[in-house]
């Protein structure tokens, strides 16, 4: 080794070092709106008939079991009838199970609600039970009424705009 390369690969090492904790400090403020950009995935079968009562709401926000338990009791599907015809059924249910969310939940009865989801909880832990009262928003299930950009599947803060 040449005299001073040691030194010299300790200051590599550090300044990399120092690098890494200066990016994971930047991308610490925007945490919350990682990953918030949802779906890359697009069906148009899925955004017209799911989008015609509410937001098409972006596969990732479910695993694969609990879209599959969604799309076999549209008859019953959260007090309405969304039966489809068996072709649209099945089309919109691969798209949501490919383009699934990887997060697991505990064994049992898979979460057929979004906002029972460890990961919505999360990130709305901090609004108000008014909030959700306000009938300009009506349940936490009506995303569109505080995410002005859901329709485009974009949930992040910046464009979160609470009714008053």
């Amino acid at each position: 080794m040449m005299p001073g390369t040691s030194r010299y690969l300790h200051a590599i090492a550090v300044a990399m070092l120092l690098m890494g904790t200066m990016m994971s400090f930047a991308h610490a403020d925007d945490d919350d709106d990682d990953g918030e950009r949802m779906p890359a995935a697009r069906n148009a079968l899925w955004q017209a008939e799911c989008g015609a009562c509410h937001v098409a709401y972006p596969p990732r926000l479910l695993p694969a079991e609990s879209w599959h338990a969604l799309m076999s009791g549209l008859d019953r599907h959260f007090g309405s009838d969304a039966s489809l015809a068996p072709a649209a059924e099945r089309e919109i249910g691969a798209f949501l199970e490919k383009n699934a969310g990887s997060n697991r939940h505990a064994a049992g009865k898979p979460i057929l609600r979004i906002t029972e989801t460890r990961w919505f909880q999360r990130e709305h832990d901090e609004v108000p039970e008014r909030t959700w009262k306000n009938p300009k928003v009506k349940s936490p299930a009506n995303c569109a009424a505080c995410h002005t950009q859901a329709e485009s599947g974009n949930y992040g803060e910046h464009g979160i705009r609470i009714p008053r």
